[in-house]
C-alpha cells in the first residue's frame, strides 16, 4: 500500500488484527526484515510495516535526515487516524521513534533497539569502518549515520510513552550509551540481551515477539 506524506510516497504493508503496532527497520533495509516476526505477532496486533523514505518501495530521496523520517511517521499516524499506537523501531527506526515520542503524544508504547542519540554512540571501530565505507562509496545513508542524530537529554525527558530500551550484549552501540538513553527517559525499562549482536534478534527473527508481547501487557 502507498500513503502520500510530506511530498513523498511511503510504502507499507498491514497484517493482522488487534492493537496498532508500527514497525520501522534500520539503515539500508526494508520492512521485510520483520516478515518472520509479523507472522507471529499478527494474531494479536495489527502490524503496520513501513519502508522509510529512501528505502524499499518508498520514494527515493537524495538527502536523508532522521527528522524527516520522524515527520513521515507522525504524518502516517495522523493520516490513518491510528490510536493507542505501539511503536517498535530497530536501529535507525529506533532513532526515529525517539524523535516521534519526544515531539508528540502519538505513541502509547515505545520499544527501541540498537538506537543511538548521537554518532559518538557507535563503537569507535564501527564509526571508523563507516567512514571508510563512505569515503569509498559516498552512500548518503552512511553519511546520515556519521553525522546524525543529535537528540538531547532534554528531548528524552519529554518522552511520555511507556518505553522499553533494548540492545544486544555485543551491539555496535556502546553499552554505556544505551544505558544513558534509558536513564534519561522517565520510567523506562532497559533490557540487554545476552549473546546477541546489533541485529541477530531482529532481522529475520521471532525473538522479539515474546518481548514485545510481555511489555505491552504489563
Amino acid at each position: 500500500m502507498i500513503l502520500e506524506v510530506n511530498g513523498i510516497e511511503l510504502f507499507y504493508e498491514v497484517k493482522g488484527k488487534g492493537r496498532n503496532l508500527i514497525l520501522v527497520h534500520g539503515n539500508g533495509e526494508d520492512h521485510h526484515i520483520f516478515d518472520d516476526l509479523v507472522a507471529v505477532l499478527k494474531d494479536n496486533f495489527k502490524c503496520y510495516c513501513i519502508d522509510s523514505r529512501g528505502h524499499g518501495k518508498s520514494s527515493k530521496v537524495k538527502v536523508y535526515s532522521y527528522q524527516a523520517m520522524a515527520d513521515d511517521i507522525m504524518a502516517f499516524i495522523n493520516c490513518l487516524g491510528l490510536k493507542d499506537v505501539i511503536y517498535y523501531g530497530f536501529s535507525d527506526g529506533g532513532i526515529v521513534g525517539l524523535l516521534v515520542a519526544s515531539q508528540s503524544d502519538l505513541i502509547s508504547d515505545l520499544i527501541i533497539s540498537g538506537a543511538n542519540i548521537e554518532p559518538q554512540g557507535l563503537k569507535k571501530h564501527i564509526y571508523w569502518q563507516m567512514k571508510i565505507i563512505y569515503a569509498l562509496k559516498k552512500d548518503p545513508k552512511i553519511k546520515l549515520m556519521l553525522e546524525q542524530p543529535h537528540i538531547s537529554h532534554y528531548l528524552l525527558h519529554k518522552i511520555k510513552a511507556r518505553t522499553l530500551v533494548l540492545a544486544g550484549s555485543n551491539d555496535m552501540i556502546k553499552e554505556g550509551h544505551t544505558f544513558n538513553i534509558a536513564h534519561h527517559i522517565s520510567g523506562s525499562q532497559l533490557l540487554i540481551l545476552p549473546k546477541e549482536n546489533h541485529s541477530s534478534y531482529v532481522v529475520n527473527s521471532t525473538k522479539l515477539a515474546p518481548i514485545i508481547e510481555a511489555f505491552v501487557k504489563n
